[in-house]
């Protein structure tokens, strides 16, 4: 199990260069706690490319989950214990291995090029590994458990960087992030945020309207 960026196409050079550098408080103010508590677990970042151009590969669990049901994500989970050792490679293979049992992709046609710093969800306690990946062959995808995902979606990297489709999520408890109207679907939470700091750092931010406000409830 290997990370390498040779081969990648010149326009992911920013994502792999932002993912060589950035520091955890950069990405987000919840990082794992110092104690060690939470459950380890991985998602899959995967750019492919798509007739309007670059894209990534998103998913909506299904809305019968006790956790983030009916919420746009990243495919991705917690580590199990044959996916080897959580400090080295154990997240790759998990981002690997629930990407295939999410969505049917083929792991054999991605290429691991960058791991970012690991997150923390205080909601549902898990430490998150966001592991970067280039879509080199692109396999057939679609939802495999209904009872695990709704539906199974590429969104053209042009539609998250247009600022008409950007905005500040309202949690009811008072919380905002950013947001993504794209899809029939609103991206928000831990989603949204490691897009919206990949398009910043990879230098693909356009200046967008941060007052514009959505509920969670927001349909298309």
């Amino acid at each position: 199990m290997t990370v390498t960026t040779e081969g990648l196409p010149t326009w992911l050079d920013p994502v792999a260069s932002a993912a060589r550098t950035i520091e955890p408080d950069q990405l987000s103010r919840f990082l794992p706690p110092e104690s060690g508590a939470g459950r380890q677990s991985a998602v899959l970042v995967l750019f492919g490319e798509g007739e309007r151009g670059p894209e990534l590969l998103l998913m909506e669990r299904s809305g019968s989950l006790r956790s983030h049901a009916g919420q746009p994500s990243f495919p991705g989970g917690s580590l199990d214990p044959e996916d080897g050792d959580q400090a080295t490679t154990g997240p790759l293979r998990a981002a690997l291995r629930e990407a295939r049992e999410e969505t049917g992709l083929d792991p054999r046609g991605v290429q691991l090029f960058g791991v970012l710093p690991r997150l923390y969800i205080p909601v549902s306690g898990f430490v998150v590994t966001p592991v970067l990946g280039w879509w080199r062959s692109p396999s057939p995808v679609g939802v495999v458990d209904p009872g695990e995902t709704a539906r199974v979606f590429t969104v053209p990297v042009a539609d998250l960087t247009d600022p008409a489709n950007r905005a500040t999520a309202v949690h009811p408890s008072g919380h905002r992030g950013p947001a993504f109207l794209v899809e029939s679907a609103l991206v928000w939470g831990f989603t949204a945020g490691v897009i919206d700091r990949i398009l910043h750092f990879a230098g693909w931010e356009r200046p967008w309207d941060r007052a514009k406000q959505v509920p969670l409830d927001w349909r298309a």
